[in-house]
């Protein structure tokens, strides 16, 4: 598993484009709260069967809230076979205040 800090991750969706898919493994409730564009809600508790649906040769990059929950959704999805997975280090909230303060935070 590939970790990027928030400024990574922004430069490499840019090279990117759509081709990655931005998994938010929070709640509900915080995602309303913030949240990237273009990002796909699916909280953590739900993978193991949303896993069965996703594309395993697709680049993923993993969101929460700080990294923890993240990393650990990361490591599973490494562990089913999932080629390419990415943590962004640090979640929305260093997302927030490394490279938008306009980001609401909580």
């Amino acid at each position: 598993m590939r970790e990027l800090t928030p400024a990574e991750c922004q430069d490499y969706l840019g090279q990117v484009g759509g081709d990655a898919l931005l998994l938010d493994v929070r709640e509900p409730w915080e995602y309303n709260i913030a949240s990237l564009d273009n990002s796909r809600l699916v909280p953590m508790q739900e993978i193991p069967a949303a896993a069965e649906d996703l594309d395993r040769e697709q680049e993923i990059i993993v969101i929460c809230h700080h990294g923890i929950r993240s990393r650990k959704v990361a490591w599973f999805l490494e562990s089913r076979g999932f080629s390419s997975v990415i943590n962004l280090r640090g979640g929305l909230d260093a997302w927030a205040r490394e490279l938008d303060p306009q980001l609401a935070t909580y």
